[in-house]
């Protein structure tokens, strides 16, 4: 119960940071200097999404799910930005839906649809699936000097 407790601070930590760079990015993108994009939202979105998953993947990898990654980097990678992808869809199809839909455009609503509900919805979609099919080794990863002096 402990680890688990610990597992969930650090990726709410984790998931935190990540938060902070997605809605400052989005909204920096969306309503700062130039409105760079101020005309498309989900455009805006994925953007801030991607680069918040690269800081989700180093923090997860590295601090959360540490003892749990495992020596396949590259299928964790691909598996890592295959779940932020259905992640990122549910915020968009949140906005989609309050934007396009419900017709509901302020800078508040848009930030409610896309950071608070659909954020929600994708973060607690991403815990289940980096346990149960990201982070998935049950054997703590040796060092690379561990591995290289271990008797074979």
């Amino acid at each position: 119960m402990r680890a688990r407790l610990i597992e969930l601070f650090r990726f709410g930590s984790v998931g935190a940071l990540a938060y902070l760079v997605d809605a400052g990015l989005f909204n920096l993108l969306r309503f700062g200097p130039g409105e760079i994009l101020g005309h498309k939202p989900l455009t805006a979105k994925v953007i801030s999404v991607a680069v918040a998953t690269l800081v989700s993947w180093i923090g997860n990898r590295y601090w959360t799910f540490a003892e749990r990654r495992t020596t396949t980097r590259g299928r964790e990678l691909v598996v890592f930005a295959v779940v932020n992808v259905v992640g990122m869809a549910i915020a968009l199809v949140c906005l989609a839906v309050s934007h396009y839909l419900l017709g509901l455009t302020s800078p508040l609503a848009d930030n409610i649809s896309a950071n608070v509900v659909g954020l929600g919805l994708g973060t607690l979609f991403r815990y289940v699936a980096y346990r149960r099919v990201v982070f998935t080794s049950t054997e703590p990863l040796r060092s690379a000097a561990a591995t290289a002096a271990a008797p074979r």
